[in-house]
């Protein structure tokens, strides 16, 4: 019996890899011959690092700018001439400084991408020659202005100075000076990471979707939203009008319009999260031959149906013949619609705990309680 399993992380709770060693031990406990390959995989999102280290990438650590402009610990993934390179390590919520209660000290109009453009500096100064840009959970809505200063580039006001960090003193962009990016951008392929596809502005644009989340207040994304329509037009003015029209692009507003800069500066392709982590640890070469397929996340849940990492394991099982059953913390997805997914099965961590955060707090446990399940069904197909 061969079986693949390969979950996302359970935020709050339990990595991806975590899950997928518990789920592991309890099927060993009632099938201790089964074959097992563990593959923790992400949606391009927070993990993708982690599961391309997995996967046989060298992780390099690296202290970078974080998203106020303090010094962070991040690191990228190097496998031959290919980088992987998550933004929510340098730039993210979990980047920025945390209050006496744990939580976040969100900063919607200073926060910057700067950390995540050195980074990528630091991999093509490796020589990497392929960028996987992994963006997702980030802190920043600078339009990835902060990027691109961190591989070279010059923001400027109208006295010629350069401006901070931060969104909001995008208003006072005057120039883009781009002679000095990273001489290896120009002979790079970039890969933007990203499942959303909201353009750079307007009410589909980064700040006024996603810059709530971030802490901007109704003043704030007005704010934010008429920067960001200056930085494109100074970028336009310096690059052409490409620069403009990749701000209408699908996935410009991507990670506070990271997705923006990547597209009209290095020249990305965007590809869905999913699909790119799952190259990366080569699922479809681990699956072939396989018995059965076993995924999940912390919530399968209707946002999970727009390709997050659960489809995106099911569709490659189905294109394999191979059946796949999803673990989760908890579904809010009714049983119909579970059935027309196409999962074997679905085991939710909540149907075997009293409540929420004994749900969280016991995951391990409940884990290995799954696997156990799943592996005495099996048990019983066999013999059957």
């Amino acid at each position: 019996m061969r079986i693949v399993v390969a979950p996302d992380k359970f935020k709050g709770s339990v990595t991806a890899e975590e899950v997928a060693e518990h789920i592991a031990a309890g099927i060993r406990e009632v099938l201790p011959s089964a074959d097992l390959t563990l593959l923790p995989v992400a949606d391009g999102g927070e993990g993708t690092l982690d599961a391309a280290v997995t996967a046989g990438y060298t992780r390099h650590d690296l202290t970078v700018t974080g998203p106020v402009g303090e010094p962070v610990p991040a690191a990228w993934a190097q496998l031959d001439d290919t980088a992987v390179v998550e933004m929510s390590l340098a730039s993210g919520l979990a980047a920025l400084p945390h209050d006496e209660n744990g939580e976040p000290v969100l900063a919607a109009r200073v926060a910057t991408s700067r950390g995540t453009g050195e980074l990528i500096a630091a991999a093509l100064d490796a020589g990497c020659t392929r960028v996987v840009l992994g963006v997702g959970g980030s802190a920043n809505t600078d339009g990835g202005a902060g990027m691109l200063a961190g591989l070279g580039a010059r923001l400027l006001d109208a006295d010629g100075h350069e401006i901070p960090d931060g969104g909001a003193a995008l208003a006072r962009l005057a120039s883009v000076d781009v002679s000095g990016l990273h001489p290896g951008v120009a002979a790079a392929e970039f890969v933007l990471a990203a499942d959303v596809d909201n353009p750079l502005t307007g009410e589909r644009g980064a700040a006024a979707v996603f810059g709530p989340q971030k802490g901007a207040t109704e003043q704030d994304v007005r704010e934010l939203d008429a920067a960001l329509g200056t930085f494109r037009d100074v970028l336009a003015t310096a690059l052409g009008d490409s620069a403009r029209d990749a701000a209408d692009a699908p996935g410009a507003g991507a990670a506070g319009g990271v997705g923006y800069a990547a597209l009209a500066v290095l020249g990305a392709t965007r590809r869905p999260g999913i699909d790119v982590v799952l190259d990366l640890v080569d699922l479809d070469g681990a699956v072939t031959g396989a018995d059965l397929l076993i995924t999940g996340e912390g919530s399968l849940d209707e946002q999970s149906l727009g390709g997050k990492t659960p489809m995106g394991v099911l569709n490659l099982g189905k294109a394999h013949g191979v059946p796949v059953i999803a673990v989760c913390g908890r579904t809010t997805l009714d049983p119909q619609t579970l059935r027309e997914t196409g999962f074997r099965a679905t085991h939710a961590l909540s149907d075997l705990a009293p409540d929420a955060r004994t749900s969280m707090r016991e995951a391990p446990r409940l884990l290995r309680e799954v696997g156990h399940t799943v592996a005495s069904e099996l048990d019983t197909t066999s013999t059957d």
